[in-house]
């Protein structure tokens, strides 16, 4: 991770959004399954609706969603100008309907959203808040979601137990090293993933706060949501959602 020269804190820059183009297929493990997953999860529609993507990254989500639901919009936000700029090159074939947006996630102007959406989804955006700043977000994600909509998170999560972090830790590792191999045939991009410190587990940083997975289910739970589900958990990694119900309004 980069380093801001100003206060020596770790910081997340146009460097680290390039590392991830060049190296998240190595990073994310089993990516393709969690993006199948988060696809699943959404229900098709016969007429047009609209997908709120949280850190759209270089546009891999957003590819399988607007390939699998002809019918849909992806509004993509993303803090980073590089990925917003890969993204829209990568999605070119789907102009019409892919909505680039900058954002801050952590603010909240974006989230006054004048037609709801059938689903909101994130993927490894999420840890970069705090509890009571996921609890905020959860319930704005709410009241983004049109009745019967759902809300899906692919992140990595604080693991509950020193014992589960070695494992979390190890696993992580393990998953890159062996996706490197299978790509590439040599261990390159496993390397470099361990001497920039990719792996939170074993290097913390200020930027990651990632929290428990039961915590996260309750927040879900206590911001309106049913129907809360975890599908797919690995190597400190979890994709889980929760249902805006039918016929729901909200409140206020």
């Amino acid at each position: 991770m980069s380093t801001d020269q100003a206060d020596t804190k770790p910081a997340w820059d146009e460097r680290d959004s390039q590392a991830f183009i060049d190296y998240g297929r190595y990073f994310v493990p089993e990516r393709e399954e969690q993006i199948a997953i988060i696809c699943e999860l959404i229900e098709p529609r016969g007429e047009p609706f609209r997908v709120l993507e949280l850190c759209c990254g270089e546009g891999l989500l957003a590819r399988a969603l607007l390939a699998r639901f002809p019918q849909c919009t992806v509004v993509a936000y993303d803090g980073s100008p590089e990925m917003l700029r890969k993204a829209e090159q990568n999605l070119a074939q789907f102009a019409q309907r892919f909505a680039p947006r900058q954002f801050d996630l952590a603010a909240h102007d974006w989230r006054e959203q004048q037609q709801m959406a059938q689903a909101v989804v994130s993927s490894l955006a999420i840890h970069h808040l705090d509890g009571a700043e996921k609890q905020e977000l959860f319930r704005d994600a709410y009241r983004m979601l049109a009745p019967g909509g759902v809300f899906v998170v692919a992140d990595v999560i604080e693991p509950a137990h020193p014992r589960s972090l070695a494992v979390a830790a190890r696993a992580w590792d393990d998953a890159v090293r062996r996706r490197a191999l299978e790509l590439d045939g040599t261990e390159a991009a496993f390397d470099f993933f361990t001497r920039d410190g990719w792996n939170l587990y074993r290097h913390p940083d200020p930027l990651d706060k990632p929290s428990r997975l039961a915590d996260q289910l309750q927040w879900l739970a206590a911001a309106g949501f049913t129907d809360v589900d975890v599908h797919w958990l690995k190597a400190g990694h979890a994709v889980f959602s929760g249902h805006k119900g039918e016929g729901m309004r909200d409140e206020g």
